[in-house]
């Protein structure tokens, strides 16, 4: 377990723009044991011209239509080997090239490694850590105000890595985290930034859908009532995060 195994995977559709940044930060990680999985949907916009400039670095590429992001993601977990998976979709990547090399060496066999999120905009400015801080201590329960560790820069051990559920399309993730964090025993914060996020996907487009899928999700793992009770913590929050940052632009 000195130099697990770790599966990569990217998912891309029609992002000819971000992909092969997001590429060269897997590519380029100094870490020696990485296996990386591309699954596009059978992108027509230059996409998969791109993704084949790097065909032979590559354990799988998938270019075929598929019902959604996290159909794809299911494609790129069935067929991930590794002792350990992350998703670094189209227009995220790792924070530094020594990123996964650092996160494993922070301690020896977790089943769940986590860290902190930059996120950047279109121009790749950065606009800081998320709103959501990582908890010193992660566990299942720490989602119940929202998704304080992001899906880029958490590593789960594979065998507790379930296929995301299909019935949710924008906040799959969530209910994929929580499920594993919920099996796993020793989980590790790495003290350190291990992504970047390019805001604006679909969830921030279908704002609503997204927001009914995450209490639905929250329902499902903490109950009705504490999802309510919670769901007025974070208004509060929220509106508190608000005000400051607006004081702090006036």
């Amino acid at each position: 377990m000195d130099k697990p195994i770790l599966s990569v995977i990217t998912v891309v559709f029609n992002n000819a723009k971000d992909v092969e940044r997001t590429m060269l930060s897997v590519l380029n990680q100094t870490y020696p044991n990485i296996e990386y999985l591309v699954v596009d949907g059978k992108s027509t916009d230059g996409t998969v011209k791109i993704i084949e400039k790097y065909r032979e670095r590559l354990a799988v590429f998938i270019s075929e239509k598929d019902a959604g992001i996290y159909d794809a993601m299911n494609k790129g977990l069935a067929l991930a080997k590794g002792g350990y998976v992350v998703f670094m979709n189209s227009g995220d990547e790792f924070y530094e090239k020594d990123t996964v090399k650092t996160v494993f060496a922070t301690a020896p066999d977790a089943d769940i490694y986590y860290g902190e999120t930059e996120m950047v905009n279109e121009q790749l400015q950065s606009l800081g850590q998320r709103r959501h801080k990582s908890p010193e201590n992660f566990t299942w329960k720490d989602f119940k105000y929202g998704m304080s560790v992001s899906h880029q820069a958490i590593f789960i051990r594979r065998n507790l890595a379930e296929p995301y559920d299909l019935k949710y399309q924008l906040s799959a993730d969530i209910d994929w985290i929580l499920t594993a964090a919920k099996k796993a025993r020793k989980i590790v914060n790495v003290h350190q930034y291990v992504a970047k996020y390019l805001v604006g996907g679909m969830s921030k487009k279908k704002h609503r859908q997204s927001l009914l899928e995450r209490f639905a999700i929250m329902r499902k793992h903490y109950g009705l009532l504490p999802t309510v009770l919670n769901h007025f913590v974070i208004a509060f929050n929220l509106g508190f995060y608000w005000l400051k940052y607006r004081r702090t632009n006036d």
